[in-house]
């Protein structure tokens, strides 16, 4: 199986599992990750989703050039399809996402990670959408790239296919942390823990409120706050984080 799908608590981690090749963004390994988004986002019991890639070398290398890449290019068509499906599901799933950036996050691979609400990256990784240099373009990507870095400094990567460091990715915005390689997964867990002490509804309203104010005009995306605020305040999880801050104590969080 290309893609593994781990619940452990309240997290779910997807891992696209194929370290001998990188972790390829195959069209089996988009059809993965795409159902695993879609389990994690319908299971309950799951509060956070964490993708990454499998081995300590890459988180993926991008698409898989192999095969009918280019031979049979509207036979694959629909599959393609998936990249476009899994970024949708992602920023519909109303869960915190976490990117672990293990190793190099190359062209798909770099459109996953930034797609994550948050990407932590391994600080000797590189980064960037080199399509160009075969004959091809960063078409679904795009998406992503141009909404979490200027769209500017997004082109000129596109334009040139040029690798960046970690920390480069992270002043463009498209990475939120750099941590050494050996606290990746420390600096990881704790982001996750820090999320999981967090009210579920909250979590869910905020973040579909920041989406959608993303996308709209700027009277249109304060009229969707103020309607996100009326809406968070009616939850129940509002209700005992305030009583709990009166009385000084731990909240207890239903996510309702």
């Amino acid at each position: 199986m290309t893609v593994r799908y781990d619940k452990s608590g309240a997290r779910a981690t997807i891992t696209i599992d194929d370290p001998e090749r990188r972790n390829p963004m195959t069209a089996e390994a988009m059809a993965g990750l795409l159902d695993s988004t879609s389990r994690a986002t319908d299971d309950p019991e799951v509060r956070v989703i964490v993708y990454t890639g499998a081995g300590d070398k890459a988180f993926s290398a991008g698409g898989d050039l192999s095969g009918s890449f280019v031979d049979d290019p509207v036979g694959l068509h629909r599959a393609r399809g998936a990249l476009a499906d899994l970024f949708r599901a992602m920023r519909r799933t109303g869960k915190p996402m976490v990117a672990r950036v293990n190793g190099h996050a190359i062209a798909g691979g770099f459109g996953l990670a930034a797609a994550c609400d948050i990407t932590i990256c391994a600080d000797d990784a590189r980064l960037g959408t080199t399509e160009v240099k075969v004959g091809l373009w960063p078409m679904m990507i795009s998406a992503v790239l141009v909404r979490v870095m200027p769209p500017k400094a997004a082109l000129e990567l596109m334009l040139t296919g040029r690798l960046i460091d970690a920390e480069e990715a992270r002043r463009l915005g498209a990475v939120t942390r750099v941590v050494p390689r050996d606290r990746l997964d420390a600096v990881v867990d704790e982001v996750v823990d820090s999320l999981l002490a967090l009210s579920p509804a909250a979590l869910l309203i905020g973040r579909d409120s920041f989406y959608a104010m993303a996308e709209a005009g700027f009277d249109t995306a304060l009229d969707l706050l103020q309607a996100g605020l009326t809406e968070i305040s009616m939850t129940d999880d509002a209700a005992e984080g305030v009583a709990a801050f009166l009385e000084k104590r731990d909240p207890d969080w239903t996510g309702r």
